[in-house]
């Protein structure tokens, strides 16, 4: 079965295409027009209340008639043990010998995302780990205890920081950092079981994904399409085996939806790396046994009494403890945004920063406490070890 992708899916600016002859025959147009009838009739744009009305919106796309049992169907356990239920949390049954309740970790995206991949990597595969569609249910989640923890993307190495999940760590008091991972990007090429290159006529994904690959898509002379989410792209090729469209996304998500990996790390670029954030309510304990063998990191917010101008002082402080700098971010101050020094008025920010080593640590303990002179707003957003996976 060969059908398009639903519009549905599309990202909202735009839909990168190659300079193939047009035809008023392509499929493509046709589901367009079905698409402004649809609005026309004053049916479109409406928000996605429930799985089962997104599935509604996405056959009405397509103009197909699904009935409510086979809606309802997309939206069940599948019999296969491995194929959670699309709606909930994915819950292994624990290897032998485990006791205990799975811990519960929620993750910033769908099923088969990167992030369901980082937080089985982060946790181990006999956590619960389940999906946020929203980037603050996430927190949400640890917050109503309906998580014991949840992992975030906070950046890429080519794409820079997640501005929003900053944010998010500012406004959440109570959420802290609990452990980092970072993890190489590899982009699979996802198709039906059975398709080869040759019955490929399209491919689609994310945009961030579609310009790692910019180079390979390229040369391959096919038509290009970007969508919201590529991770629902591929279960979507998958539970209708569209067997003429590859979706680049993870090899979670061939695992999650039965598709086959035509091609691994598919990116132009080796050396792509995701940075992602363990979170959880309580600090990262310090025990002897970790302390000494670990890197740690510590990750604060600070705002300060002259701005910007004050940022080398603040720098100092660290410097004069022998505190090495790693990254430094800034956010817009959004309970005081504007800054008033005599005549002039400027921006005022929060700025983020890590800092190797814990808080723990003497000359971290004393380089916080001269901060805190200096800055109206001082706060360690988190102290945990680091890691890296191959």
């Amino acid at each position: 079965m060969a059908l398009p992708i639903p519009l549905g899916l599309r990202s909202s600016f735009g839909i990168k295409i190659d300079n193939r002859p047009s035809s008023s025959t392509r499929p493509e147009i046709a589901i367009k027009a079905s698409l402004k009838e649809h609005k026309r009739k004053g049916t479109g744009n409406l928000p996605y209340s429930s799985p089962l009305q997104r599935t509604e919106e996405i056959a009405s796309a397509f103009g197909l008639q699904l009935t409510v049992l086979e809606l309802e169907r997309l939206f069940q356990e599948a019999a296969d043990p491995l194929r959670p239920n699309l709606s909930g949390p994915y819950t292994p049954s624990p290897p032998s010998g485990f006791s205990g309740r799975p811990m519960r970790v929620a993750y910033q995206g769908v099923r088969g995302s990167y992030c369901q991949e980082a937080a089985v990597k982060a946790f181990s595969s006999i956590c619960n780990a389940f999906p946020c569609n929203q980037m603050e249910d996430a927190f949400d989640a640890l917050e109503d205890k309906a998580a014991d923890c949840a992992i975030i993307p906070v950046e890429n190495s080519i794409d820079g920081t997640i501005d929003r999940n900053l944010d998010l760590l500012l406004r959440h008091d109570h959420v802290k950092i609990v452990g980092e991972l970072i993890l190489p990007v590899n982009h699979c090429l996802l198709a039906v079981p059975g398709t080869s290159r040759s019955d490929l006529r399209r491919i689609v994904s994310h945009p961030q994904a579609l310009s790692h690959c910019k180079t390979k898509l390229e040369s391959l002379d096919l038509e290009v399409d970007e969508v919201s989410n590529a991770a629902d792209a591929a279960r979507f090729v998958s539970e209708n085996r569209i067997s003429n469209t590859a979706v680049i996304g993870s090899r979670i998500a061939a695992k999650e939806f039965g598709l086959q990996v035509l091609e691994q790390n598919f990116q132009d670029r080796v050396g792509n790396f995701n940075r992602f954030a363990q979170l959880g309510l309580e600090p990262s304990p310090v025990r002897k046994e970790n302390y000494s063998c670990r890197a740690w990191k510590t990750t604060i917010a600070f705002s300060l009494e002259n701005g910007v101008s004050d940022l080398f002082r603040a720098l100092w402080v660290f410097e004069s403890q022998n505190i090495p700098v790693t990254r430094v971010e800034h956010r817009p101050n959004r309970s005081s945004p504007v800054k008033v020094v005599g005549k002039h008025r400027y921006f005022d920010y929060v700025f983020i920063l890590d800092l190797e080593g814990s808080v723990c640590d003497s000359g971290v303990k004393t380089a916080l406490s001269q901060l805190e002179e200096i800055s109206p707003f001082l706060r360690v957003l988190g102290s945990y070890t680091c890691g890296l996976v191959a």
